[in-house]
């Protein structure tokens, strides 16, 4: 792909203990929408929240009709068990 004719991103999603990580070739003004539909046709992984799980890029949350820039990791969030201050705030008392 030239520089001027797209992008790479990689759409990240941690399943449990293992992290799946899809490299996709993009044209340049795809959004992150269009990066998570392109990594859910090549991934043959079950039970990915593809249309409902918040995504971000570098861990700040962004809406799927931004544009990503070339090189970007744009991830996929599972939502919490626990809140964690209330895990610490539990651990605590005990």
């Amino acid at each position: 792909m030239s520089p001027h004719a797209g992008k790479r991103c990689v759409v990240a999603y941690a399943a449990g203990p293992r992290q799946l990580l899809l490299p996709v070739e993009l044209p340049a003004d795809a959004t992150i929408g269009d990066a998570i539909e392109a990594a859910r046709r090549q991934a043959a992984h079950e039970g990915i929240p593809w249309e409902s799980a918040p995504a971000g890029i570098f861990g700040e949350i962004r809406s799927r009709g931004d544009v990503p820039a070339d090189g970007d990791r744009i991830e996929l969030y599972r939502p919490l068990r626990e809140d964690p201050k209330e895990k610490r705030r539990a651990r605590l008392r005990r």
